[in-house]
């Protein structure tokens, strides 16, 4: 292995060169990811470097590092908005950066990372490892670390809810009945019994599960247990004299403590023979120790603090208005979804019951199922505002709204919580304000419209007067606080953010968690990274991840590479053998040729007959960018390929709301995958004033390439000759060469230069 003290210069003529490996990685796995790799072997090979790249596109890793190469290598750069498993390069120098660090600067990240820190075997071992999530925004920044945390620790969370909410749901509704001295109450020891205990476990889990993912994105393997099992500690409030436990607020809290104090740890040097167990016993142990005792004796007694005085201010409130008791509870009840707040104003209209006065409890059953049917009814109302693992979760928390299980909007409110909480809180108070100026009643201490389904609450239609008023509130100010708040990220690239609404093209795109989400993943998490055209193939346009553009078509000699320029214009020009390799190795691999150029079609078609003079145009006339894919979808209508302009220009545009399509070097590729187009189809035009696209790099789009496919189009050598496209487009004599040419024959001449 060599000594990572010694590199040699990259100026010493005789000396030995210096050798360096690469990862690049973006989101959705096609347009960065290329682009990164080309420029980076573009400036190796302009330094005397020689670098090898492997890429980790959508189509899986490409030119892939061997054991072999890694010994070898003097230096990593990673330059990537998505997890990458850095415990190969243990004992390597490395700089980690975003997949738009390594287009923009690639020469600075090369002299970087002779003096860059050696990696340490422990500190990159797994997923979570600290490569910065900013979708693009290049450098790590710690804002887009902690969010990306998040977004992991949503993402992980979100199946707990779904199955615990759910079963709990079912169990309620096929099993359950009312019981005045016991509320809603399924019979022990019977099958429905056994699927809400079930149902229990998933929800017991979730808020350690939060915690935990939010550790292990910060923190790698090592943080992982300090994370889960200070989840558990926040959500069990027995633990510190507390009748309410922290709920998910404090599981936000635990994650983070739990990550940061491993990063903390790892930093400590210890004796060599410590070091192997470092990550597996001593970290563990050391952090869950230390943050378990510290939120017992530290920040438990300001949460049971918190619950008993509030309990006490609420006692003395039973005299005041009801309408403004009523406001409070819903304030409450909506602000931690299980959190002291929620149980304190849970339990005190609980304890009322007995006394007869069942009012309280009333209001606060009409604010209970509020937060996850607004959250639910958001994701249907702007669909495009959330990731896909969001939107999967919207129905979800609907049904689980209906049965009084407010925990379904705790992935939306732990996602976004500056949005979600304060949306939450407004459609509680109105829900419970209007139960209380209407005298609802529950007799039962459980909320939602199963209460008044089962006989439990009198005065049932204002009751659900209540319901639906606090939840449109919350629905349609989520949306608009989600929404204010996406456009104002604007430029900002964060990996697995949600991408907003940009339909004029003023922002950059959001990396996706995650969501996990959130995000997801996303992310998320979620979204398309900055200019990434090309997401998983088969996603769904307009809402999912980019697989637009993956066509059906077969990606032989004459593969259409417009729609690959369209997908990911993310390489740089003239690039390196090694950059190239693995993409034409993969591609060549069973299949002899089919990457191996453009075929010409009859009629000056070319790209395999996707792109035709008939979808050329050479003066572009609109100004914004919604009109210029108008202009496009109409142009595409012209080859009899298009049934429904509208639905094609409207598909579009969602795509454009997940996250621009301006790629960045005065080039955008618009994309839509939509039954609105019989077979795929490739526009191309030319912009003489350039378009505002919210590319990455702030270029004007001049160079503008609009893909179309169905629904049913997919495929991975699609995708591969998209990447070979990318590759081509960011050759600048390529594109002086389509700037210059005169008409539209000599665009397509030009086009039939990839290879």
């Amino acid at each position: 292995m060599t000594s990572p003290a010694g590199i040699p210069p990259t100026d010493g003529g005789e000396r030995q060169r210096l050798k360096l490996l690469a990862v690049t990685a973006c989101p959705t796995g096609i347009a960065h990811t290329y682009m990164a790799a080309e420029k980076l072997s573009q400036a190796a090979e302009r330094l005397g470097v020689d670098i090898k790249v492997e890429t980790q596109g959508s189509i899986g890793a490409e030119n892939v590092l061997s054991d072999n190469d890694v010994k070898s290598a003097d230096g990593v750069i990673v330059a990537a908005d998505k997890d990458v498993d850095l415990s190969r390069f243990a004992g390597k120098r490395m700089v980690t950066v975003g997949v738009a660090e390594g287009i923009r600067h690639p020469e600075r990240l090369i002299e970087r990372v002779r003096t860059a820190p050696v990696h340490a075997a422990d500190a990159g071992s797994g997923a979570g490892a600290p490569v910065p999530a900013n979708g693009g925004a290049g450098g790590g920044k710690e804002r887009s670390l902690a969010y990306k945390a998040l977004m992991n620790g949503v993402s992980f969370m979100i199946p707990f809810v779904v199955v615990g909410g759910l079963l709990i749901a079912v169990s309620l509704s096929l099993g359950g009945h009312t019981d005045p001295s016991g509320g809603l109450v399924i019979p022990k020891d019977s099958f429905w019994m056994d699927i809400n205990n079930i149902g229990v476990i998933g929800f017991q889990l979730m808020v350690p599960i939060l915690s935990g993912y939010i550790a292990y994105a910060i923190g790698d393997r090592p943080a992982l247990v300090p994370g889960m099992i200070g989840g558990w500690i926040a959500n069990t409030g027995s633990l510190y004299d507390s009748e309410a436990g922290a709920g998910f607020i404090g599981a936000i809290v635990t994650g983070f403590l739990a990550g940061y104090l491993v990063l903390w740890i790892k930093k400590v040097r210890v004796p060599g023979f410590v070091r192997p167990i470092m990550p597996i016993i001593v970290i563990p142990i050391v952090a869950t120790t230390v943050l378990g005792l510290f939120f017992v004796h530290v920040i438990g007694g300001p949460v049971s603090w918190v619950f008993e005085h509030l309990t006490d201010w609420l006692g003395g409130m039973t005299g005041s208005s009801a309408v403004l008791l009523g406001a409070i509870l819903g304030l409450m009840i909506a602000f931690d979804m299980g959190g002291p707040v929620n149980k304190t104003a849970f339990l005190f209209g609980a304890g009322l019951i007995a006394t007869g006065n069942q009012a309280v409890m009333g209001m606060c059953a009409a604010a209970i199922p509020v937060m996850p049917l607004g959250q639910g009814l958001a994701t249907l109302l702007r669909r495009r505002l959330y990731t896909e693992q969001e939107r999967e979760a919207g129905p979800a928390a609907l049904f689980m709204g209906l049965f009084g299980i407010s925990e379904g909007a705790i992935p939306f409110a732990a996602a976004r919580p500056a949005q979600v909480i304060p949306a939450n809180m407004l459609g509680g108070a109105v829900a419970g304000a209007v139960a209380g100026l209407a005298g609802v009643e529950d007799a039962v201490p459980h909320g939602g419209p199963i209460v008044a389904v089962l006989g439990a609450v009198s005065g049932v239609p204002m009751f659900f007067v209540a319901v639906v008023a606090g939840t449109a509130v919350t629905a349609l100010t989520t949306v608009a606080l989600v929404d204010v708040a996406e456009r104002r990220r604007g430029g900002a690239a964060a990996a697995g953010v949600p991408a907003a609404e940009r339909r004029r093209g003023g922002a950059a795109a959001a990396g996706v968690p995650a969501r996990t989400g959130p995000v997801p993943a996303g992310a998320l998490a979620g979204g398309g990274g900055a200019g990434d055209v090309v997401a998983t193939a088969g996603a769904v346009a307009g809402g999912g991840p980019d697989g637009v553009l993956a066509s059906t078509v077969p990606a032989q000699s004459g593969a259409p590479a417009a729609e690959q320029a369209s997908a990911s214009p993310d390489a740089s020009p003239d690039s390196g053998p090694e950059a190239t390799a693995g993409t034409e190795r993969s591609g060549e691999s069973g299949r002899a040729g089919e990457v191996s150029g453009v075929s010409e079609g009859a009629d000056g078609e070319v790209l395999s007959g996707h792109l035709t003079a008939r979808s050329v145009k050479v003066g572009l006339e609109a100004v914004g960018k919604e009109a210029a894919i108008r202009e496009m979808a109409e142009l595409l209508a012209g080859t009899g390929r298009v049934a429904d302009v509208e639905e094609l220009v409207r598909t579009a545009l969602r795509r454009e709301e997940q996250g621009t399509t301006g790629l960045g070097e005065e080039i955008a590729v618009p994309h839509a995958k939509t039954d609105a187009v019989t077979t795929p189809a490739v526009g191309f035009a030319r912009s003489a004033e350039g378009v505002e696209w919210g590319s990455p790099d702030g270029t004007r789009a001049r160079l503008i390439f609009m893909i179309a496919v169905p629904e049913a189009a997919a495929g991975d050598e699609h995708l591969r000759i998209l990447a070979l496209l990318a590759r081509k487009l960011m050759d600048a004599g390529f594109r002086e060469r389509l700037s210059a040419a005169p008409d539209e024959a000599a665009v397509l001449d030009v086009l039939r230069e990839i290879r």
